[in-house]
Order: C-alpha cells, then structure tokens, then sequence
C-alpha cells in the first residue's frame, strides 16, 4: 500500500480537545516507561525535547518520572500547546522545570535560541507521519542533540494493504469518536514502514552502525520505533 499523506497541523480548538480528552493513558504510561528504561542507568539527563508533543500526554510524564531534568515540550499548534500549557499552569508546583514552546518543523536558526546542541534526551510520539518530508525530523534531532543524547522516536507503521489497515481500524479504534476514528484511518495510511525510515536514518547519516548507531525497530501490530544514542 502507498504512502498516502495529508498532514494536518491539529490547530483547530476542536479537534484538539477532542484528542486531550480521549483516553490514551494506558499506552501512553507504556511509553515512558519504556523511554524511561531504554535511557538507564544514564537517565535523560539535564535537558529533554519533547518534538510534537500535542497537549503535552508525554511530556508531563516525562516530568513526572524525570524531575531533575528540564523538560521542553515542542509544537506548532497553538490549540493543543494551549491545552499544555491549561495542564500545566493547574499544578505548576509539581512540574517546576516543565515548559512549552510554539516551534514548527523544519527548526529555523532562530529558533533554536539556546537550544541547538543541548539537550540531552529527544522523544517524538506521533510526529513523523504528519510530515510530507520526513528529513525535517532528522534534521531537528541533530540541530538539538547534544553529544550522548538518548533519542526516542515513535510512530505508526503503515499495514500492507487495505485489508490488514481496516483490521487495525477495527482493532484499535472500534467505538471511537469518528473525528479520532478518521484521523487514526489518515495517520495509518501516512505513517511509514521501518525500511522507509531506516533509508531516511541512512541519508541523514543516522543510521546503522555507523557514526550514531540508531536503529529502527517494529514493535506490536502497529508501531515502530527508533532509539539510540548520538556519539
């Protein structure tokens, strides 16, 4: 099945509450968890990036789990990052060093402003296949990584054809809201598969065994993933 993208940037106050109120908590919690555990015993160290964070589901429990690590949510949402921040700003007390910034993809050397080469940890859920250039992506974890960084990046990964992406339609969105049921029908179709993303790792000089060692990986009937360590 091709590779059909029509990314949106979720800006519609609508849509964005909609997804802040829908429950994915459970694979949520699943995720930094496992970002949590692939980052030991170094940890995320003092400064982690959050591309594409939404209404801030991973970020804040990133902060949560990681208190002594400034936590940086990036978006270019103005909705969802106002839902983020709404989160936030009602127990600001337990996320001291937790804070959001409206940035779009590609990072422009504005406005990296202080950021470029800094942070120690870079996270993504749900980001890569909203972008009609996936090299975009790339290119931001390497203006933003400081060296060592612990990068984690997850995603969809695109069914084989439209009979195997009905199934997970039925599986995984069954009962939902039809603008959820919709977008998640639209994300599957866009999202890409891991050899696709492990020649995009390869022309970003990311990949392999090579200078950084990421690798990208399937993972349960519908996702994958790409982790390691910048050198």
């Amino acid at each position: 099945m091709e590779r059909i993208c029509e990314p949106e940037l979720m800006d519609d106050a609508d849509q964005a509450r909609i997804y802040a109120e829908a429950d994915f908590a459970a694979s949520d919690a699943a995720l930094v968890e496992r970002i949590v555990a692939l980052a030991a015993p170094v940890g995320l160290g003092a400064r982690v990036v959050d591309l594409g964070c939404g209404p801030g589901n991973i970020t804040l429990r990133l902060a949560e789990r990681c208190p002594a690590s400034e936590l940086i949510g990036l978006d270019g949402a103005a909705a969802m990052l106002a839902i983020a921040e709404q989160r936030r700003a009602a127990a600001a007390a337990r996320w001291p060093r937790l804070r959001y910034r409206r940035l779009s993809l590609p990072l422009r050397p504005a406005d990296l402003d202080g950021l470029e080469a800094s942070c120690t940890a870079i996270v993504s859920n749900s980001l890569l296949h909203h972008l009609h250039d996936p090299a975009v992506l790339w290119q931001a974890v390497q203006r933003l990584a400081a060296p060592g960084a612990l990068v984690h990046i997850h995603d969809l990964r695109r069914p084989e054809d439209p009979a195997a992406l009905e199934a997970l339609v039925q599986r995984h969105a069954d009962g939902c809201e039809p603008l959820l049921r919709r977008d998640y029908t639209a994300s599957l179709r866009a999202a890409f598969r891991v050899e696709e993303v492990r020649e995009q790792l390869r022309l970003a000089g990311l990949g392999g065994a090579g200078r950084t060692g990421l690798q990208v990986q399937a993972r349960e009937d519908r996702y994958l993933e790409v982790r390691g360590r910048l050198a």
